[in-house]
């Protein structure tokens, strides 16, 4: 009896492998060949991009997106070999698909502001942006979000929904900023020679920019003071550094010129 079913079992083991071992052994030798070929097709695609001085940004994009299409497919084919309708099994997914978009509508939103940004291109890798309350450098463009480098080397992570939503100041794309600063002078010193001084300073900064011209008006006859706005112009990887040096630059070019800088806090008094 034990003899009877040990063959029993052994013959239908036998006719599964028959029938089943064909089509594993197939859909494995598929999956291996179909990787090599995705792997081939995505080193093609990025040989052909770089060729075709696509955006670095826009490259990663399209490469994820092509290898995961290709993979998704791949699978498919897979499957199908191993017998199973693909008839059933795109319903599963269109199911599945469907259930996973209701609870992942604010991914499925980024993934939508990612290809946005793709194809609109307002900011690239290594630009200076300012969006949803964050300034930084943009260290990469992903498929769900933009990563930022901050001013204090912190790492902003902003989806890619909100950022195609929202407001973008790029401050790269011109490839110049202004640089807004003010610095007061008492009422009874000379203005004319106090913006000739401070002129003088922003020309012989090598980071200022001659052309737009920098420039020094009268801002405002505040109670104390007469503030005048000193705007130099730079690029903007050399933004704070102009910064600083304006400001302190000012102070020391109205010293050595004997002009008077008054206190904030100083209070005219009438006797």
């Amino acid at each position: 009896m034990e003899n009877t079913d040990v063959s029993s079992l052994m013959g239908k083991g036998m006719d599964f492998l028959t029938e089943y071992g064909p089509k594993v052994i197939g859909a494995i030798i598929i999956y291996i060949i179909g990787s090599w070929v995705i792997s081939k097709i995505v080193k093609l695609a990025r040989k052909g991009m770089s060729k075709s001085n696509y955006d670095e940004s826009l490259q990663k994009f399209l490469l994820n997106l092509i290898g995961w299409a290709l993979k998704i497919f791949l699978i498919i084919i897979v499957i199908s070999k191993l017998g199973v309708e693909t008839t059933s099994f795109a319903a599963i997914i269109a199911a599945a698909g469907l259930a996973i978009g209701l609870a992942l509508q604010g991914s499925l939103s980024n993934f939508a502001g990612g290809v946005l940004l793709m194809i609109f291109k307002p900011y690239k890798i290594g630009d200076l942006v300012e969006a949803q309350g964050v300034l930084g450098s943009v260290k990469e463009i992903e498929i769900f979000t933009t990563k930022l480098i901050t001013p204090q080397n912190k790492l902003a992570i902003v989806p890619n929904g909100a950022m195609a939503n929202g407001n973008i100041i790029n401050y790269t794309a011109e490839g110049k900023m202004r640089v807004d600063t003010s610095v007061g002078i008492g009422y009874g010193e000379d203005m004319k020679k106090a913006k000739e001084v401070l002129l003088a300073m922003l020309v012989a900064n090598p980071k200022v920019l001659k052309d737009p011209a920098p420039s020094v008006n009268v801002e405002e006859l505040a109670d104390s003071s007469v503030n005048l706005a000193v705007r130099p112009f730079c690029k903007p990887e050399d933004y704070w550094d102009v910064y600083f040096a304006t400001i302190e630059g000012s102070k020391i070019a109205l010293d050595n010129a004997k002009i008077e800088i008054p206190y904030p806090h100083e209070v005219q008094i009438n006797k």
